[in-house]
C-alpha cells in the first residue's frame, strides 16, 4: 500500500478536492501514544527547552563516552528512543510497522556520520546497501537517506568545493567516493527504492551537489531515484533549485528535490565570521520562509519533471503545498508530491496528513547508540536553538493530555 509513496509510475487516482487539513487535531496526531509515553516525551522536551542543559549535557555525554562510562542505556531509553527507530533493522521494524498502521511511510537513515577513513566508508556503503534491500522488501519503506560525508573525507569535499586543484591521490580518492555513491544509487534504482542525499555544510556542499547531479543524470531518466536536498536558509538556494531544474531539462532527467530549511545555521554564521567571508545564511527568518515557499511553488508548477518532498515542520509551508495541489487539481497521493518530518517531531503534521490521504513519511535514523550520538546531539541543539520549536511540541502534547482528561 505505502509503496505508492515515491511510486515509479502514476496510477489512476482520486481528484484532489480538499486542501485544508486540521493540523491542530491532537487526537489524530497522538492516537498511537499512551498517556505514559506522552508524559515521558513532554519531560524530554522540557529538558531540551533549556539551552544551558542541552549544551552541558552534550559535552558531558561526549566526555562520558570517551571515558567509556556506562551511559548508553540511559541514552537509549531517552533521547535515542525519541529520535531513532532502533539500533538495528530488527529494532527499527517495530517503529516502521507502528507508522505503517497509520499509513505513514519510513525513510531509513543509517545515523553514523563524521567518519574519515576508507574502512568506515566501506561500512557505510554496506549498511546503505542493506538498507536499500530491506526497503525493497518492505512496502512501508520506500526511501533511504545517505550522507556523502559517510563516503568521503570532509577535507577532500572542501577542496573540491573551493575549486582547488587536486593531487593525483586526491583525484583518486574523489573517484572512489563517487564510485561508492554510485554503488548505492545503482542498487536503489534497480530495486526501485528512492534515495535522499542529504545537504551538509556550505563549504562542502558544491562537491555534494556535483556528485548528486551525476547520479541524477544516470538514474533519474524514467523515474526519480535520486533526490538532492536544497537548504532554503541559504540565500542562493532558490536560484540553485532553478539552475538544477534547467540542468535536468538540458540533460534529460527528472529532478529530485527535497526541500528543507536547514540544519547548520549557527555553525555557518560562526565560520563565516571567523574566516571573514559573507554568511551564506539568509538575513532573517522571513527571507528563509519566502524562499522556501517560492521553492514549493516552483516544484508544484513543474511537477511533471520534478519529484519533490516538502521536508518541513512548518505548518504554513505544508498547508501552502496542499492549496497549490488543490488549485491544480493534482491528486493527493501523486508520486511527485511527498511530505516528511523527523521521527519524534511534528506528529501533528505527519499523522493528520496521512489521515487526509497524502504521501507522508517519517525520517527514521538507526544505528548503534555510540554511532548516532553526533546526530542526537545535533537534534537536541537544533531544537533548543529554534525559537518556539520545542515549546510548540510541548504545547501540543499538553493539549492532548488535557483533551484525554476531559474525554
Amino acid at each position: 500500500m505505502l509503496r505508492d509513496f515515491f511510486s515509479n509510475k502514476l496510477i489512476t487516482r482520486t481528484p484532489n478536492r480538499m486542501a485544508k487539513v486540521d493540523f491542530s487535531d491532537t487526537g489524530i496526531a497522538f492516537e498511537r501514544k499512551s498517556n505514559r509515553e506522552l508524559k515521558g516525551t513532554a519531560f524530554l522536551f522540557k529538558m531540551m527547552n533549556n539551552n544551558f542543559l542541552v549544551n552541558v549535557g552534550s559535552h558531558m555525554t561526549l566526555w562520558a563516552l570517551k571515558l567509556r562510562m556506562p551511559i548508553k542505556g540511559i541514552i537509549k531509553k531517552t533521547i535515542f528512543k525519541q529520535f531513532c527507530g532502533g539500533a538495528t533493522f530488527e529494532e527499527c521494524n517495530k517503529s516502521i510497522q507502528e507508522l505503517a498502521a497509520y499509513n505513514v511511510a519510513a525513510i531509513l537513515d543509517y545515523g553514523a556520520e563524521g567518519k574519515e577513513d576508507d574502512a568506515a566508508f566501506d561500512i557505510t556503503v554496506k549498511e546503505s546497501i542493506k538498507s536499500v534491500r530491506f526497503a525493497a522488501e518492505h512496502d512501508t519503506v520506500p526511501v533511504i537517506s545517505c550522507k556523502v560525508t559517510g563516503l568521503a573525507q570532509n577535507g577532500l569535499l572542501e577542496k573540491v568545493t573551493s575549486k582547488k586543484a587536486l593531487s593525483e591521490k586526491e583525484t583518486q580518492k574523489y573517484q572512489q567516493a563517487l564510485d561508492r555513491l554510485d554503488i548505492i544509487c545503482k542498487e536503489a534504482h534497480q530495486l526501485k527504492v528512492a534515495l535522499f542525499i542529504d545537504a551538509e555544510e556550505s563549504w562542502i556542499q558544491d562537491a555534494i551537489d556535483d556528485m548528486t547531479d551525476v547520479m541524477m543524470e544516470r538514474y533519474n531518466k524514467e523515474f526519480v531515484t535520486v533526490y538532492n536536498t536544497f537548504q532554503m536558509y541559504r540565500h542562493d538556494r532558490l536560484a540553485f533549485l532553478k539552475k538544477s531544474f534547467a540542468l535536468a531539462q538540458e540533460k534529460g532527467f527528472i529532478l529530485g528535490a527535497k526541500l528543507v530549511r536547514g540544519a547548520y545555521m549557527e555553525k555557518e554564521r560562526q565560520r563565516a565570521s571567523e574566516k571573514g567571508y559573507p554568511s551564506p545564511i539568509q538575513s532573517d527568518k522571513m527571507s528563509t520562509d519566502n524562499d522556501y515557499n517560492a521553492a514549493v511553488k516552483f516544484c508544484v508548477e513543474n511537477h511533471e519533471r520534478i519529484g519533490s518532498c516538502v521536508a518541513s515542520h512548518n505548518e504554513y509551508s505544508t498547508q501552502y503545498q496542499l492549496e497549490l495541489m488543490a488549485e491544480m487539481n493534482i491528486p493527493k497521493n501523486h508520486p511527485h508530491f511527498n511530505f516528511c518530518q523527523l521521527y519524534g517531531m511534528s506528529d501533528n503534521l505527519t499523522f493528520n496528513l496521512a489521515k487526509a490521504g497524502y504521501n507522508v513519511a517519517k525520517y527514521v535514523p538507526y544505528g548503534p547508540v555510540k554511532d548516532v550520538i553526533p546526530y542526537l546531539i545535533r537534534r537536541a541543539q537544533e531544537n533548543s536553538a529554534v525559537d518556539g520549536e520545542v515549546s510548540r511540541e510541548l504545547g501540543m502534547i499538553n493539549q492532548e493530555l488535557q483533551r484525554r482528561k476531559k474525554a
